[in-house]
């Protein structure tokens, strides 16, 4: 996204693993950018590149509150909004936190945009909306029934939306998000992303405990081509591009055995022994949805998306970076 103008925008979640990428990738674009953060899963790590950066600006706020929401969006021309509790087991566990992150901050950012007069809206939606569809590859406008309190929040997030852009005018473009990994992904925690987790255990030559039989699919998307769709979705012009939604996918699907498989190759590659660390199989995990892959045919057409890295392409950058810095 480089353009001769100086945008300002505000990223909230810009501590955590998205939202880390997107700031640095937007700082070097030669942008200004917000970064709207309660630390809760974000990590002040991930911004300390950026603090000496006279266009970056920290503030600790959370979307619970509408006045750090208020705040953030002053003089802001884009909103880039990452700042979500995920996982899908967390909102089993705890739906009430869940749905107030989700929602009840995802409309005081809606609230807040829409009177600071924000040009675009674009958020975060997740692939979890298609539920219990069982259709591939999913396309945007089949869903299914929600699986879970997550999914739940991130389809009202594109209700929300769509009401927005309808009653007040405000352009909004929703991501549904794909398995997202890369550099920055935190591999600690009880609701650690299955990759970077993966990744840790076998550098410790711990077994990876797989849930099921390991013949579930995901379309894992690397952090590169989320970056792309976010700034395309910013320097989005048609009027048919906007006011929707998008699958941000590479448009393939592996098993989690595939991943192991490519994994324990990558790794390897840095210490021979990891080749050797064992598998375990577990029980299924209530609310995962068997398989997942999404057309990226309305992204491409309505965008011009061209996602650059595929899970083994991605992968070897993703277990260079933990590699480098974790061990």
């Amino acid at each position: 996204m480089k353009t001769s103008i100086q945008n300002t925008i505000l990223i909230t979640g810009g501590a955590g693993f998205i939202g880390s990428n997107l700031c640095e990738y937007f700082l070097n674009s030669g942008q200004k950018v917000v970064c709207l953060d309660n630390f809760s899963t974000g990590h002040h790590h991930n911004l300390k590149d950026f603090l000496i950066n006279p266009d970056f600006k920290l503030i600790e706020g959370d979307i619970r509150n509408i006045n750090d929401c208020v705040l953030a969006v002053q003089d802001v021309n884009y909103v880039l909004h990452q700042a979500a509790l995920g996982s899908v087991p967390r909102s089993i566990n705890d739906p009430i936190t869940t749905n107030d992150v989700n929602v009840s901050g995802f409309l005081n950012m809606l609230v807040s945009a829409r009177d600071a007069k924000v040009k675009r809206f674009i958020y975060a939606a997740s692939s979890s909306t298609y539920g219990d569809s069982e259709g591939l590859p999913k396309v945007e406008d089949i869903i299914g029934k929600p699986l879970s309190p997550y999914a739940i929040t991130k389809y009202v997030n594109e209700l929300y939306a769509e009401i927005f852009s309808k009653s007040y005018g405000l352009e909004t473009i929703g991501l549904r998000y794909f398995n997202v990994f890369g550099r920055k992904q935190d591999p600690q925690g009880a609701y650690a992303a299955v990759i970077p987790k993966f990744v840790m255990q076998l550098m410790n030559y711990e077994s990876p405990v797989i849930n099921g039989d390991g013949n579930y699919s995901r379309d894992f998307t690397y952090i590169d081509n989320v970056i792309q769709m976010n700034a395309l979705a910013i320097s989005a012009k048609k009027p048919e591009a906007v006011n929707t939604v998008y699958n941000t996918a590479f448009g393939d699907r592996n098993t989690l055995n595939d991943l192991v498989g490519y994994l324990k190759k990558y790794l390897s590659e840095y210490d021979s022994k990891i080749a050797d660390v064992p598998v375990i199989y577990g029980e299924e995990r209530v609310g995962d949805i068997p398989h997942s892959l999404a057309s990226i045919h309305k992204a491409e057409k309505m965008l011009g998306y061209n996602p650059e890295y595929s899970l083994e392409a991605g992968l070897k950058e993703a277990v260079k970076w933990y590699w480098n810095n974790l061990k």
